[in-house]
Parts: structure tokens; C-alpha cells; sequence
């Protein structure tokens, strides 16, 4: 048998910035925040210079340049080498400002006419349309960025905190998947270092001063919120909610870029749960409670030499609660009763049970109906979760289901989304199948969308009103980030005409001008999503894969 040799991909194959000299790595490690890490507590394999030059880059940024925008889901962290940046204070930009689309819903006659105004030409575009925000175009995709053209009107009209050289952010959202809470502006001139995750988490793993700022930097601005948001710390008074938080764990589980690696395990038949990392194991003593900050987990039971799901998990929800409260009430030999697995990236808070008994199990009685959420679903649905979970399609809030055997094929749902698209649908009327439901490559506007890490403008995003993910196409500029980075292929990027009919095409090189498309959800229709109005036989609907529940809404 002949045999193929080839290198192993390694870690640092990619470097975050590829133009990083090894005199910008000298330069970083003589700042005061690098130059404070131990070097000697990092292993050889992971040196602090060599997360400096792959995890790291450094970014120019001109006055008004957008860093981060409130909402986006980012990948990275900023430290200011120099200049000063200011962070806008709520209520924040409005919408049209940070580059994105500004929804109104059409009225009833204007929907009406859609029927006979639609234009012949497909992809058309008006390439006259302008912004109030404009986009500063750099040598690479990745490079362009959305700036605000009238800086000192932005801090007259909006309150704003100023952020000055040495000042560290977008940490919190980047290490934990969740979205920016506030937006950035560089005020004059400025020089960042973008720090990826994956550097992010070394210099928090192996430098006690980087792990301490980051973790000092969510209990004080994040975690006291989060709590109190459960029912099971918001009755807590300041003292023993501050004792909680003073004691809480933070974890992470899983790749981060879940959605790279998910196609080659999905091909391995390495989706279930033997091959996820474990976050607790039945039998295992329950050492605290787990709280699901970001991301999805499995919950199984031991099953012969293999795990059956029972449940899964999602932002918000708990685990083990109902075995420590067993082992408080003085239940001695009571363990874990399942094993809780990361399902492509999840951001975890632990809460030991030594502070739970403390501060927490003496004043609640039985434990609440509202937080014991680690409740099996029917058993019965095992197979039906399993698929779920295997497609990934948990992640969906508004994914489009079809009941096949009431489908005729009639394309009514085709015809009507196009007729709301200028003649062009924006989803495809095939997918996964499960018995007789289809699951439809129609964007499912997820809880966790993979598919905005990265967009170098933030035209792909989430509406403040609906959730629903967007894309501003004035905004695209057509690098197809979004499309290659949706797990379910449900993101394309097409050629566009101008309203004549001529094919755009950029100046300098000739090629086309292309553009990404998906579903909206029929954002500014007066009724909704028009493939759901126009099935005849009501075979298609919009379904919410955690609100509502797999068993409640398919085994009808």
C-alpha cells in the first residue's frame, strides 16, 4: 500500500497578522502590559513572543474609525498602544451610523404593489445610494472599516467615556461568544493591538495579571447582572450576592470556531456525545453548580457502553442543581445523574456548592419550579434530539420546517418570498430531513451567529427589535466571510446589476461586485415572513428550536 506524507496543520499555520516583523514583536514586549507577563510561566510550545506574532495585530485607526460595534459578536481584544478611543454610553448610535440597516415596515398599499413593481433585473442595485457612515477601504477585506464622518458632532450629541493608552476591551465578549455591549470610536489617531481569542485565553492561562484583570473586569461589570438575572440568586441581598461573585468560577469548553470544525466531524460521525468534551460526568460528585453563560450543551444519561441525549442546554439554563440541593438536604452518596457535554463552544460559570449552601440554599426552601431546568425532555424523542443535535439546528430561532407529506411542491412559498425580494428568493426549498419534516436552507437566524464573527463592516447583524439577523447591503462589501462561515450553507453571495441591467464591476480589477444574501424574515413586510402567508396547505412554519421545544412542535 503506497503511503502520502504530509505536514501536520499546526496552531500558528494562519498568524492573525501576517505583516507582524520581529520589530513589532520587540516593540510589544517592551509595553508596559506585555512587558509585565511572566515569560517564564508560558511553556515553550506557546511563548509569549509567539503568540505576539500569530494571535496578534496591530491596528491603525483613524478619528471616528468604528473598532467595535454594540451588538456585533467579536472574536478578539483590543489593548491601545497610543492614542484615545471613546466608548459611546447608552442609548448608543443609532443604527444607520454603525452601518447597518435602519427597518421600516412597509405599509399596506406599498406591499401591494411589490406584486407589478418588481424589477426585471435581478440582483438589482442602485450603486448611488449613500451612508451617513462611510467606509474606509484598506488593502484587505478584513482592513475595511465603517468611521463616523462628524466626530466632534457624535460627542456633542451623545455621552461618551473616554479610553486612554494602556486601556484593554472587547475581552469579555470575546472570550465569552457574547455580543458587544457598548461601541468604540478612536477620537484622534490611534494604534491597537487586536488580540484573537485563542491569544487572549494563553495570556489568561499562564499570566496570574492578565487572569486577574479579566476576571476583575466581569465581576464588576458583568457577572452581578448575570446572576440576578436567575431566579435563583435575585432575591439575594448585596452582601451575599457579592460573596457569590466573589467565589464563581469562569470556564470554557470547546473549540471556539465551531463552526470550521464541525463539517469535518460531522463527516467522522464525531457529533455525539463520546466525542464532546465533558463539562460533569454522571457519578462524578457535584462539586457546584453549572451555569450556561453562551453556548449549547448536551445532557445524557450512561446507556450500556454509550450516552443517550435526554435534553440540551442553551444560554440561561442550569445544571446539577437538583443534586446539590440532594446533597445539602444531607442526601451523603448523591452524584451527578448525567453527563452535561460541549456542543461546539460553551462559556460555563461555576458556582461551588460550598457557596451555595452558605448563601443561597438556606434562604430559598424547595428548590423553584423556575430554576430547575436541568428537567428531562420525553425520552420518547431521543432519536428526534440526537438528529438535532447532530445538524446543529438547535441553534435556530426562526428555522423554516416543512411538513412533507402536506407539500405538493408548489413553489408558492418561492414565488412569494421572491415577490417581496425584487423577484429574487432568498432561500432554497431544500435540506435535512427527519421522518417527514424538512428542515429548509433558509438562514434560521440563530442564538449563537457564527456567521457575524468576523464581517469587517458589521453589515451582517441583529436587529434591536426582532433579533433577527440582517444584512445592510450598503454596508457588503461582498468578502463572503459571512457564507463560508454559516455552518448550514444558508448565506450566498451573488453577482449584482446596476437597475439597467449591466453587471457591476469593480474599476481596478474588472471583477464582479458581489454582494451576500439570505433570508430577512420579511423584516419591513407588514406580515411577516411571506413564505409562511402564501403555503396553501400549511405545511411550512417558522420555528424556534429552544423556545418552544423539539417534542411540543414535531411530534404533533
Amino acid at each position: 500500500m503506497a503511503i502520502a506524507t504530509v505536514t501536520r496543520p499546526q496552531r500558528w499555520d494562519s498568524p492573525f497578522g501576517p505583516d507582524m516583523t520581529d520589530a513589532d514583536v520587540e516593540s510589544l514586549l517592551e509595553t508596559p502590559e506585555i512587558a509585565a507577563i511572566d515569560a517564564d510561566a508560558f511553556p515553550n510550545h506557546t511563548p509569549v513572543s509567539g503568540i505576539l506574532r500569530n494571535d496578534t495585530r496591530i491596528v491603525e485607526a483613524k478619528p471616528g474609525d468604528i473598532i467595535v460595534r454594540e451588538g456585533d459578536y467579536g472574536n478578539s481584544a483590543f489593548l491601545i498602544l497610543d492614542g484615545a478611543l471613546r466608548v459611546v454610553l447608552a442609548p448608543g448610535l443609532p443604527a444607520n451610523m454603525l452601518g447597518r440597516q435602519s427597518v421600516r415596515r412597509k405599509g399596506f398599499f406599498e406591499a401591494l404593489a411589490q406584486l407589478w413593481r418588481n424589477k426585471d433585473v435581478v440582483e438589482a442595485r442602485d450603486p448611488e445610494r449613500g451612508l451617513e457612515a462611510g467606509l474606509r477601504l484598506g488593502g484587505d477585506p478584513t482592513s475595511v472599516r465603517v468611521f463616523l464622518q462628524d466626530v466632534p458632532v457624535v460627542l456633542d450629541q451623545h455621552q461618551t467615556a473616554r479610553l486612554e493608552t494602556g486601556a484593554l476591551f472587547g475581552e469579555l465578549a470575546a472570550l465569552g461568544r457574547v455580543p458587544r455591549t457598548a461601541t468604540v470610536f478612536a477620537e484622534v489617531d490611534s494604534r491597537l493591538l487586536e488580540i484573537r481569542w485563542q491569544g487572549l485565553r494563553e495570556f489568561r492561562r499562564f499570566d496570574e495579571g492578565w487572569r486577574r484583570r479579566i476576571d476583575e473586569n466581569y465581576r464588576r461589570n458583568a457577572l452581578s447582572v448575570h446572576l440576578t438575572e436567575s431566579p435563583l440568586f435575585e432575591n439575594l441581598d448585596t452582601e451575599n450576592l457579592d460573596e457569590v461573585a466573589a467565589h464563581t468560577l469562569f470556564e470554557t469548553y470547546g473549540s471556539f470556531d465551531w463552526h470550521v470544525t464541525y463539517q469535518k466531524m460531522r463527516a467522522k460521525g464525531a457529533v455525539d456525545a463520546e466525542h464532546e468534551p465533558v463539562i460533569a460526568k454522571q457519578g462524578d460528585y457535584p462539586d457546584g453548580l453549572l451555569m450556561i453563560r453562551a453556548g449549547f450543551a448536551r445532557v445524557s444519561v450512561n446507556l450500556g457502553k454509550g450516552l443517550r441525549t435526554i435534553s440540551y442546554l442553551g444560554a440561561g439554563d442550569m445544571f446539577g442543581l437538583a443534586d446539590l440541593y440532594a446533597l445539602w438536604k444531607g442526601d451523603e452518596e448523591r452524584c451527578f445523574t448525567a453527563t452535561l457535554t460541549a456542543i461546539g463552544y460553551v462559556d460555563i460559570i461555576r458556582v461551588p456548592a460550598q457557596v451555595l449552601a452558605e448563601h443561597v440554599f438556606p434562604d430559598i426552601g424547595e428548590p423553584m419550579d423556575a430554576v430547575a431546568v436541568e428537567l428531562e425532555r420525553p425520552l420518547e424523542a431521543d432519536s428526534l434530539i440526537e438528529w438535532a443535535l447532530e445538524q446543529r439546528f438547535i441553534n435556530g430561532t426562526k428555522a423554516m420546517l416543512i411538513d412533507i407529506n402536506l407539500c405538493v411542491r408548489c413553489d408558492d412559498c418561492v414565488r412569494a418570498c421572491a415577490s417581496t425580494h425584487n423577484g429574487n428568493p432568498r432561500f432554497t426549498r431544500q435540506g435535512r430531513t427527519f421522518d417527514h419534516w424538512m428542515v429548509a436552507n433558509a438562514c434560521m437566524h440563530c442564538a449563537d451567529p457564527v456567521c457575524m464573527i468576523g464581517c469587517p463592516t458589521g453589515a451582517i447583524h441583529r436587529s434591536v427589535d426582532a433579533g433577527s439577523v440582517l444584512i445592510n447591503d450598503d454596508t457588503c462589501i461582498g468578502c463572503g466571510i459571512c457564507a463560508s462561515s454559516c455552518p448550514y450553507g444558508n448565506i450566498r453571495t451573488v453577482e449584482i446589476n446596476d437597475v439597467n441591467g449591466s453587471q457591476l464591476r469593480d474599476p481596478d480589477n474588472q471583477r464582479p461586485i458581489l454582494k451576500a444574501t439570505k433570508c430577512d424574515l420579511c423584516s419591513d413586510q407588514p406580515g411577516g415572513p411571506a413564505c409562511v402567508r402564501a403555503c396553501p396547505h400549511n405545511a411550512l412554519r417558522r420555528v424556534d428550536f429552544q423556545g418552544e421545544g423539539l417534542s411540543d412542535q414535531w411530534l404533533v
